[in-house]
């Protein structure tokens, strides 16, 4: 791959996607475009980019997905799942004692496996969730991984990693050598096509966002745009969910961490307040100087 070729990916990649990659990241594109290259009857990347420049859309399309597929596995670090359980869903089920309804969002979903460990945990909620209309919305940039999670077939590979056994027997049938995950659980996901870097504010308001272990590879000013809009799409009490290694600290004020919480954040309440005032100040302004004439 020429140097010429790699700047040219690396700038594709980021405006259509996001991904960030630095200088030193070359090896990963090969390690990931070559197969495509050799899928599609190319000889190599230069190729691959050649045809790209030539306007091959279909072609332009594979490659963003192929660089934009991240590795994921059922309930993955555990610990975010342990707080959903055992203290977000109990506060928001007060909370929303009135309207009996959850949303909840799982953004850059890849083929499934965190969007259907949350609905098994709201199915584990049991009576204390029954009669509520729950809603687990699952987007991602790759039609690919969307339709593969649709199926809710897994490998057995899949399902060992992070799954427990008693999940897996409970929520899964034996399908030859892959697992299919039962009707009930596929049922309460919806997938999505989505840009992170696009307007997501059609998809409303959510209780809960998981938006974990996809920012890390935005840059800080697309990181910072996608904090803002995720702000105005969550629920003044609502809870975002960022992987083990991201942190809106120094980037956004647009959430504040959740007290005790790792990984869990709240919507920042007083730049909300800030917000408001000046926004109405203006106006404000106008009634006064209006009733002085």
């Amino acid at each position: 791959m020429t140097p010429s070729d790699y700047e040219y990916l690396r700038k594709l990649l980021k405006e259509r996607s996001g991904l960030d990659l630095s200088a030193d990241k070359q090896y990963l594109v090969e390690s990931r475009l070559m197969p495509l290259a050799r899928k599609a009857g190319l000889g190599g990347i230069p190729e691959l980019a050649q045809k790209m420049r030539g306007g091959a859309t279909a072609l332009t399309s594979e490659v963003v997905e192929a660089m934009t597929t991240n590795e994921t596995f059922f309930f993955r670090d555990k610990i975010p799942f342990d707080h959903l359980k055992e203290t977000v869903l109990p506060a928001l089920i007060k909370a929303r004692a009135a309207r009996r309804s959850i949303r909840i969002w799982c953004a850059a979903s890849s083929t499934g496996q965190e969007p259907y460990s949350i609905a098994m945990c709201l199915k584990e909620m049991g009576a204390a969730l029954s009669g509520w209309r729950t809603e687990i919305v699952a987007t991602d940039l790759s039609l690919g991984v969307l339709e593969k999670s649709k199926a809710g077939l897994f490998s057995q590979f899949e399902v060992q990693r992070g799954l427990p056994i008693q999940l897996l027997v409970k929520y899964f049938t034996q399908q030859g050598e892959l697992w299919q995950l039962n009707a009930d659980i596929r049922a309460m996901v919806q997938h999505r096509q989505l840009n992170l870097l696009q307007d997501f504010s059609h998809l409303g308001t959510f209780d809960v966002v998981f938006c974990r272990n996809v920012l890390i590879y935005f840059e800080q000013e697309a990181k910072s745009g996608i904090f803002e809009r995720l702000a105005k799409v969550l629920e003044p009490d609502g809870v975002l969910a960022l992987g083990a290694a991201e942190s809106v600290v120094g980037i956004s004020d647009a959430f504040k961490p959740y007290p005790d919480l790792r990984g869990l954040y709240l919507p920042n309440a007083a730049r909300t307040a800030r917000a408001s005032v000046a926004a109405v100040r203006p106006h404000a302004l106008k009634v006064v100087a209006s009733a002085a004439r």
